[in-house]
C-alpha cells in the first residue's frame, strides 16, 4: 500500500505508510538530520510491509518545513548539520508525543505505538523512552545520550539501543558511559556492533554494512513484534 503525506495534530506534516491488512500497531519513525527524505520513506514502507502503521513526522518544521536532503553532497551535509544545531530536542519530543497519539487514533490501529530513530533520531528515541508514553523504543547510533542519563529512571517501557563500535560521532568513552549508566535497567537492551561506523544501517550510505544492518533490523522487528503485539 503506497504511503501518503499527512498533517499531524493540525500543525505539521509527516509521511504515513500503512499495512496492507489495514490493521496493526503503530511505529513512529524518527528522522536523521536529513529530514523526511527518501531513505526515511523507504524505511517506513519496509516497516509497513511487516504489518505496522508507520509515521515519519517532520521534526524540522519549525525551522524549515519539508526538508528532504541526501548524504551525497557537502552542501547538503552542511545544511543538515546547521539544522541539527538549531533543532530543539525538547520541543521535538513533544512533537513525537503528538505523533504517537496520532498513530493510536488511526482507523485500524491496535492502540499500541512504538518508536524507532536513527542518528539524531537515535538520541530522540532515548528521550522518547524517558519522556513519552511510547510502548517500546529503538535507537540506532544515537549521540549525546550520555548527557541525559539522569533521566533513565523515567524509562517505564522497553528500550533497545544499537551502538556502532567505531562511531566517529560517539567515541568509546561516551559509549561506556551509556552502557554503564543503563546497565542496571532491566528494560534496556544494548547491542554493540564492534567494527562498524556511524549510520551502518543507512542504505547507500558511506558506512552501510549489509550484514550488520540486517542483524540490527531483524532484532528491531522482533522487538516490536514482542512488545507491540
Amino acid at each position: 500500500m503506497p504511503g501518503q503525506d499527512v498533517t499531524i495534530g493540525g500543525s505539521f506534516a509527516g509521511y504515513l505508510a500503512s499495512p496492507a491488512a489495514g490493521r496493526g500497531p503503530g511505529i513512529l519513525l524518527i528522522q536523521e538530520i536529513f529530514g523526511v527524505n527518501s531513505v526515511m520513506r523507504s524505511l517506513a514502507d519496509e516497516f509497513a510491509a511487516g504489518g505496522f502503521f508507520v509515521l515519519v513526522p517532520d521534526l524540522f518544521w519549525r525551522l524549515e518545513p519539508g526538508v528532504q536532503l541526501t548524504d551525497k553532497t557537502e552542501a547538503e551535509w552542511q545544511r543538515a548539520f546547521d539544522l541539527m544545531k538549531r533543532f530543539d530536542a525538547a520541543t521535538g519530543v513533544k512533537d513525537i508525543q503528538t505523533g504517537l497519539t496520532y498513530l493510536r487514533k488511526l482507523p485500524g490501529s491496535t492502540g499500541k505505538a512504538g518508536a524507532v530513530g536513527y542518528c539524531l533520531g537515535g538520541f530522540l528515541a532515548y528521550l522518547t523512552a524517558c519522556r513519552t508514553d511510547c510502548d517500546a523504543s529503538v535507537g540506532y547510533y544515537g549521540m549525546n545520550i550520555q548527557n541525559f542519563l539522569g533521566e533513565s529512571s523515567k524509562i517505564k517501557k522497553p528500550l533497545m539501543l544499537h551502538v556502532a563500535g567505531k562511531d566517529e560521532y560517539h567515541p568509546p568513552e561516551a559509549q561506556k558511559l551509556v552502557s554503564d549508566g543503563l546497565s542496571g535497567n532491566r528494560l534496556v537492551t544494548i547491542h554493540t556492533y564492534p567494527e562498524i561506523g556511524h549510520a551502518f544501517a543507512r542504505p547507500g550510505g558511506a558506512h552501510y554494512d549489509r550484514a550488520n544492518a540486517g542483524l540490527a533490523n531483524g532484532r528491531t522487528f522482533t522487538f516490536f513484534r514482542q512488545y507491540l503485539s
